[in-house]
């Protein structure tokens, strides 16, 4: 991996600069695992909300990762098209549709689950395992999201 020229030194201590850096640097690493499996990030997050939530309607989904509903539809039909998921009116209200993850598409969150963790290792490889374990949980209390979901 290329290394980047240093910032700013006016910049570089900012915690909120670091944050991004670091943020950008784990997103190109998960990015790049998850295209050996054929994914696309937006896809994964969505695959593996399918995952966890289903059967689940597509605007309720849309809502639960934050994706505009007109993105939410592309990323559906592709996961569709691509077996991954099932798309069907919501047997409680047809107006809606529910989405359903595939046999194929757990098999693939699964994949893409080990793929991401070996990637946040290499992201964490410079700290030991307990700066990890600290750093994470300082993460989850500054970034104000908790085991179940954002915080109000």
């Amino acid at each position: 991996m290329a290394t980047t020229p240093p910032a700013p030194r006016t910049i570089r201590t900012l915690p909120s600069w670091l944050l991004g850096r670091a943020a950008a640097r784990g997103r190109g690493l998960v990015a790049e695992a998850l295209a050996r499996e054929g994914l696309k990030m937006w896809h994964h997050v969505v695959l593996s909300a399918v995952a966890d939530l289903g059967p689940v309607a597509q605007a309720e989904l849309g809502r639960s990762v934050s994706l505009d509903p007109k993105d939410m539809v592309g990323v559906i039909n592709d996961l569709q098209a691509g077996g991954l998921v099932d798309r069907a009116p919501d047997p409680t209200d047809r107006r809606k549709n529910a989405i359903t993850i595939t046999p194929e598409g757990k098999r693939l969150v699964a994949r893409c689950a080990e793929a991401a963790a070996h990637a946040n290792d290499a992201l964490l490889a410079p700290l030991t395992a307990a700066e990890r374990e600290r750093f994470l949980e300082m993460l989850t209390r500054i970034s104000g999201v908790g085991d179940d979901g954002p915080e109000s």
